[in-house]
């Protein structure tokens, strides 16, 4: 083979490909079918204001480069537009051939405006009237070759109006009247704010039906309004997506705020990168290709609803349980009842939480004992995303207001959560809490916490690790595993690292903590290469790693080494995988899965077989160079023999699953593990479920006081 590595970009491609699978599988319910739909949508979304701006940044200054993957930027732009295309059209035809009637055998009906009753009529243009029309703000622009338009605000929906004057056009004042031999053309923004979806009256015929339209399709319906004195001669429903990925002058320390909020607002009205449109004006969309600076492989024509993701509100309608998951509801270990002191359990061995399947408020209680206890001194944590109404924040608060030193690492540069943690920031700095913006040049993606507690004249520390964030609505979604620990070296460890990102202070020698961007990457890869070393014919070594994405090269080039030295390499890789397996004499010792299920993977484990003397880490770091080089990550040891038993049962349950799991082939294709052929023949086996069944097998044991035992499968 010529090359060694997948393209980043069409490996994330072909992920959104396989979440696309999932809300095309009928046997899944209908509203988490739409749910997957949204989220492909979003995933578009950010890919495109991120990856995509960034190609098209190279493009003007070096097009000629070509990635590890050997591909020139027009080569990448070229294939993005193909496969995206390709994929749109996949979404769309789900979507009005499946998704939409489906819905409606359900008795939750898309009314569109073509659709209307004489009822609907007169509801929607009433509504328009009172509550929409006042909203509004048409911008008038012209045909001509010179006209400059302003940019739109990114992501947002948009409606454009081409219109000729009446016949009798002496009502309009002749400074409002366009030039002669101009065609009129005007663009509305869809007002923030107002839910997109409107439900319909009860339809007197079938009182069932829940029925609703859209807020776009009333625009285009009673868009006339807006413009007395003109007919609409055509109209266009459309979507700009812009650059998001700009730069914070990070050394503005008094006003690194400011910094932040000034980037929040030029992304707004950056360089357009993809305009989403339906095909309603060949004219209208040809302008904007023209004055947006696009090309034609740029325009993602569809048919029907532009921006899916808002279609996901409709899982929060009543009575429509037949159509959702079934509720797993979370468990709570017995030590981390309100029977037991969580310092007391914690002095007597590491605990483990796996979330979803066990529930994330042992950390909320946690933070809030902390924050009303005598004997806490003080909290140090890392805040990379947080909830819009976080109990944590709120603790946090409530324990600088009760005395205690509070300090909190928060990353103002997360993406696209930005704004909310420069809220939290100011909120927390006024409750008196330190607040640290991350590093300079480096963003602060570790999840750790450490409280230090005054016990008998002796000072403890209480540590928790996480490979997910300090964030309870998405501990509900996610799948993360989180250890609290008060081993001496975890807290010493610990310490010294908040020392080290708070302040100015030399490389010191950590125990068991390994940090990027310092020695995480090369400790990983020495791991690797010792895996090598205690390999043999007899007893070839192993190594089993699951994480988000995998493509930092040299760590590639490590794992390809280690399979030439007959290492088996088991692999569960969520998203990008620019490693090649299955070639020979390269990565023939290698296998790749992915799972893609009801909740996002998004544990970073990593275990080595060590010659018999099995090591297991947990991480906050994928196997990216923005992980390893760029960022302030954590990878740490599992050190209790009862928590090691339990995580290396995760994993090889994770490499059981056949239910929702693919296998990267060698020309970057993936294979689902069950097909037409093997399913009759082969049971069915998900992960998550069993997940699911064993925590609630030992919540149900412990309160029966028996002994719940975590079965490593085979």
């Amino acid at each position: 083979m010529n090359n060694k590595f997948f393209n980043r970009e069409l490996s994330w491609i072909e992920f959104n490909a396989r979440v696309l699978e999932k809300a095309c599988n009928k046997e899944i319910p209908l509203l988490e079918r739409i749910k997957f739909l949204s989220i492909v949508s979003s995933n578009f979304d950010e890919f495109f204001m991120v990856r995509v701006a960034d190609l098209k940044r190279h493009q003007n200054t070096n097009s000629f480069w070509k990635d590890i993957s050997n591909l020139t930027v027009d080569q990448q732009l070229e294939k993005i537009s193909k496969r995206v295309h390709q994929l749109y059209k996949t979404q769309y035809d789900c979507l009005n051939n499946d998704i939409l009637p489906s819905l409606k055998q359900h008795k939750i009906s898309y009314i569109s405006v073509d659709e209307f009753s004489l009822n609907d009529k007169i509801f929607t243009e009433k509504y328009f009237r009172e509550n929409i029309f006042p909203l509004l703000t048409p911008l008038k622009v012209s045909f001509s070759n010179n006209t400059k338009i302003t940019n739109f605000s990114n992501l947002k929906l948009h409606v454009a109006f081409m219109l000729s004057p009446l016949v009798d056009s002496s009502i309009i004042p002749p400074a409002f009247k366009p030039p002669e031999n101009e065609i009129p053309l005007a663009f509305v923004q869809l007002p923030s704010g107002v839910n997109r979806i409107l439900w319909l009256p009860e339809d007197v015929s079938d009182k069932e039906n829940r029925r609703f339209t859209l807020l776009d399709d009333l625009l285009i319906k009673y868009g006339t309004q807006l413009f007395p004195g003109y007919n609409v001669e055509q109209s266009m429903i459309f979507r700009v997506t812009c650059d998001a990925a700009f730069t914070v002058d990070e050394q503005r320390d008094n006003d690194f705020i400011l910094a932040m909020e000034e980037v929040l607002q030029a992304r707004k009205t950056s360089l357009p990168v993809r305009l989403t449109c339906n095909n309603s004006s060949a004219l209208i969309k040809e302008f904007l290709i023209k004055h947006l600076n696009l090309t034609q492989d740029d325009v993602y024509e569809v048919e029907g609803i532009i921006d899916l993701s808002s279609l996901s509100h409709l899982s929060e309608l009543s009575n429509t349980e037949n159509l959702k998951y079934s509720k797993w509801k979370p468990c709570i270990p017995k030590e981390f009842d309100e029977n037991h002191s969580i310092w007391d359990e914690i002095k007597k061995q590491d605990l483990m939480l796996h979330t979803p399947y066990d529930s994330f408020e042992p950390v909320v209680k946690m933070i809030n004992e902390a924050a009303t206890d005598p004997k806490v001194l003080a909290i140090k944590i890392t805040l990379y995303r947080t909830s819009g109404n976080s109990p944590i924040v709120k603790a946090l608060e409530l324990a600088a207001r009760n005395g205690k030193q509070v300090t909190v690492f928060i990353e103002l540069k997360a993406r696209f959560d930005e704004k909310q943690n420069i809220e939290w920031a100011t909120r927390l700095q006024n409750a008196g809490v330190i607040v640290i913006y991350g590093i300079v040049n480096l963003k602060l993606h570790a999840k750790m916490m450490i409280i230090v507690r005054k016990e008998d004249n002796e000072i403890l520390r209480y540590v928790h690790l996480s490979t997910g964030n300090y964030n309870e609505n998405t501990a509900k979604l996610y799948s993360d595993i989180s250890i609290f620990t008060a081993e001496p070296e975890i807290a010493n460890d610990a310490t010294l690292f908040f020392n080290m990102i708070s302040g100015y202070s030399a490389l010191q020698t950590m125990q068991k903590i390994k940090i990027a961007p310092i020695n995480l990457k090369s400790n990983l890869i020495s791991l690797i290469e010792r895996e090598i070393q205690n390999s043999s014919p007899e007893k070839p070594g192993l190594i089993i790693a699951k994480m988000n994405s995998l493509a930092h090269p040299e760590v590639i080039q490590a794992l390809y080494k280690a399979s030439c030295a007959n290492v088996k390499i088991k692999l569960n890789v969520r998203g990008i995988c620019m490693l090649v397996p299955g070639v020979k004499n390269l990565s023939e010792n290698i296998q790749v899965t992915s799972i893609i299920d009801r909740y996002l993977e998004h544990s970073r484990i990593c275990y080595f077989q060590n010659g018999g003397d099995e090591e297991i880490y947990l991480s906050s770091a994928d196997w990216m160079p923005r992980n390893l080089d760029r960022r302030v990550e954590i990878m740490f040891p599992i050190l209790n023999k009862s928590i090691f038993t339990r995580i290396k049962s995760i994993l090889n349950t994770y490499l059981e699953d056949t239910e929702n799991t693919s296998i990267l082939n060698s020309d970057g294709s993936w294979s689902k593990i069950l097909n037409s052929q093997t399913e009759k023949t082969e049971k069915k086996f998900s992960a998550q479920k069993h997940f699911h069944e064993l925590a609630k097998t030992i919540e149900k044991s412990q309160k029966e006081n028996l002994t719940g035992e975590f079965v490593v499968r085979r």
